[in-house]
């Protein structure tokens, strides 16, 4: 439905329907504070409403009055945009959010299933937990399956992050990393990583020597917050100033970490 099909049709109902509204008093100042737009524009529209013959200027204090014409138009005007409205409304209505997640075991259409997240990842299965949703599509065990109407709260604690800053290449790089620390560092976390991202070149030097493999190298700040608000224990190598962007949006995020600095000062 095109309910103004002219560019510049909406803006003169607007100023139609204030006029129907303010008179005799109105003023173009009036006008254009209540519907955000400039004075100027106000008076450009009302001289084509007058030529139109949907306005015609008052006398006295009665600056604009709205014709017999103008008042029809309004009338259809607004009807047009209750019946467009209803239709937005139809749609939303009938619109369903849908998430994805991976069935535990085959599930029919308007089956309820429960919800629960491992290593990231969301699950749907048959053993209760504190979230629910409803099957939308027919789906078989491993499949990904399509999930409406959620409903609860999915159990999930926020992962932690451990970032171990690495000096510059100016200072060393890799090679003036303390080795034995960083390997202290990994085996004082009694819980293991479920990822492992990098900053920088030097970053890649280390955990190439360390043997480590690393998740992620781009958009790391980015990929950090996601994982961890999954509830993923993330280790960041990251090199000298690298480390504060990503602190930075931690500290945003409102999410937890460590700094561990690994500069050898024997070196």
């Amino acid at each position: 439905m095109k309910v103004f099909k002219k560019k510049g049709e909406l803006t003169k109902f607007q100023i139609l329907a204030e006029i129907a509204k303010g008179q005799p008093h109105l003023r173009q100042k009036d006008i254009a504070d209540e519907l955000g737009i400039t004075v100027q524009a106000v008076s450009e529209n009302l001289k084509t409403l007058v030529d139109e013959g949907w306005v015609e200027t008052g006398s006295g204090q009665s600056r604009y009055k709205i014709t017999k014409r103008g008042i029809e138009k309004v009338k259809n005007g607004a009807v047009d945009l209750r019946k467009y409205a209803d239709q937005v409304l139809d749609t939303m209505n009938t619109y369903k959010s849908v998430w994805p997640a991976i069935a535990l075991e085959d599930m029919d259409v308007g089956e309820t299933v429960w919800l629960k997240m491992e290593d990231g990842t969301l699950y749907a299965g048959k053993k209760e937990t504190p979230a629910q949703a409803e099957v939308l599509h027919q789906a078989k065990k491993g499949e990904d399956v399509a999930l409406t109407n959620l409903n609860g709260l999915i159990e999930l604690e926020p992962g932690f992050v451990v970032i171990i800053k690495l000096p510059t290449i100016n200072q060393g790089g890799s090679k003036a990393c303390d080795l034995e620390h960083v390997h202290e560092i990994l085996e004082k976390y009694p819980d293991h990583f479920d990822r492992v991202g990098i900053m920088g070149t030097v970053s890649r030097a280390l955990v190439d020597k360390l043997g480590v493999k690393a998740d992620f190298e781009f958009a790391t700040p980015q990929a950090t917050i996601a994982a961890s608000k999954r509830g993923l224990n993330v280790l960041i190598f990251a090199v000298g100033k690298m480390s504060r962007t990503l602190t930075k949006k931690m500290d945003e995020e409102g999410i937890s970490y460590v700094i561990e600095d690994v500069i050898d000062t024997k070196k």
